[in-house]
């Protein structure tokens, strides 16, 4: 069955009338409203990616169809298959998050996975070695040469954010995944280790998201209103506020 590591551009998709109906149809209507109460369309788009990317992997690698897909969420969030019956290869666990740029997935059969993604950013107006300066007790003198064996400011960067969520899991696989503009890395390890070569993220669409799915609820045309009403973001209302509802 193998590992899986899938990542959707939903920061950078911008849907049409017809995906973004077809996406709502494809998801519980539990979760279809919760969704709709969304304040920014960016947080929309990623919380729908990250359902899409749950229902495809139980549909593709755990032969459950998709339309009989059951999730709930334990009483913290997390969400779990809910399914009493289901088939011999329902021993994927699996995780998702989403930030910045990217929804992401991680699945392991047999293993516990988590995952975290973080947008690599400039902390500020601190230059970088101010901002190491000032988080200099976080690791030791090793875990600190490691980072700032690297190259450049954005490396040195993502290496710091890498060791900084696997230090939260030190007993289970751990998957993260940072990205940034420029392009998009992960790290499958444990606390202090790097596997030499971890499994990589496919980089999905959004035919490939829904390739597999099959409505779960009737189209509901009011929901794209609703979508087209929300601001793109926190910080700004751009320009693809209008474009998406054309």
């Amino acid at each position: 069955m193998g590992s899986v590591r899938w990542a959707f551009p939903c920061g950078a998709w911008r849907p049409r009338r017809r995906e973004w109906l077809l996406a709502a149809q494809l998801v519980q209507p539990e979760e279809k409203d919760r969704i709709g109460q969304f304040v920014f369309a960016r947080d929309a788009k990623a919380a729908l990616a990250g359902r899409l990317l749950m229902r495809k992997l139980i549909a593709e690698k755990m032969c459950i169809p998709w339309n009989e897909v059951r999730l709930q969420r334990t009483s913290k969030g997390k969400p779990f298959l809910a399914n009493t019956i289901v088939s011999i290869n329902s021993n994927y666990n699996f995780n998702i998050s989403h930030q910045g740029d990217y929804a992401v997935l991680a699945a392991e059969p047999e293993l516990q996975v988590g995952i975290d993604i973080m947008k690599t950013n400039l902390p500020g107006s601190s230059s970088v070695p101010n901002f190491f300066h000032i988080m200099k007790r976080q690791f030791t003198e090793t875990e600190w040469d490691v980072i700032k064996s690297m190259s450049n400011d954005w490396m040195q960067l993502d290496m710091f954010y890498r060791h900084w969520e696997t230090r939260f899991d030190d007993h289970h696989h751990v998957a993260v995944a940072l990205g940034k503009q420029t392009g998009f890395l992960q790290k499958d390890s444990g606390v202090r280790s790097m596997e030499p070569n971890p499994p990589q993220f496919t980089l999905l669409t959004f035919e490939d998201l829904v390739a597999s799915g099959i409505p779960v609820a009737p189209e509901d045309s009011a929901y794209w209103d609703n979508f087209c009403s929300k601001q793109e973001s926190p910080v700004h209302q751009s320009s693809h506020s209008r474009e998406k509802c054309l």
